[in-house]
């Protein structure tokens, strides 16, 4: 890991404060990050469930932390490809969890998965597989 907890937290803080919208940082290893977002009646959809943006930009910043948990603070690596697939309905206020895994970093490309869970319930909600674009050395920070 090239980065610890507090720095990436610090970072997103700064650099992606938006990003607290979808969720907060509880947990970081290398190549790995854990999320949480605390539902709220804003990420409820018709039918008393949690909306599928909330969990996409929740799976999203959790991929995105992994991925700096492997390459350092690089503000511009930005998703390419997002796939997600709804599992099950999730507990309409109870908050979310998301795991993020990488699958295969390289040079330019960074491939992971992420499962998205109620807060109490074993079986995922969400599963997403995605695709991060890293930018060449001369265009980091």
């Amino acid at each position: 890991m090239v980065i610890t907890f507090e720095q990436l937290q610090a970072f997103l803080e700064e650099q992606f404060p938006q990003g607290a919208a979808y969720g907060s940082l509880e947990a970081l290893g290398d190549g790995w990050a854990e999320m949480k977002l605390e539902v709220d009646e804003e990420h409820l959809r018709p039918g008393g469930t949690v909306s599928g943006p909330a969990m996409m930009g929740l799976a999203d910043v959790t991929m995105y932390a992994a991925l700096l948990s492997r390459i350092g603070l690089v503000p511009l690596a930005v998703t390419t490809n997002l796939n997600i697939n709804f599992l099950r309905k999730p507990v309409a206020h109870a908050p979310i969890r998301a795991r993020a895994s990488l699958l295969k970093v390289g040079r330019t490309m960074g491939v992971g998965e992420v499962s998205v869970y109620s807060e109490g319930v074993e079986e995922p909600v969400a599963h997403s597989t995605m695709t991060y674009s890293i930018p060449p050395e001369k265009y980091r920070n």
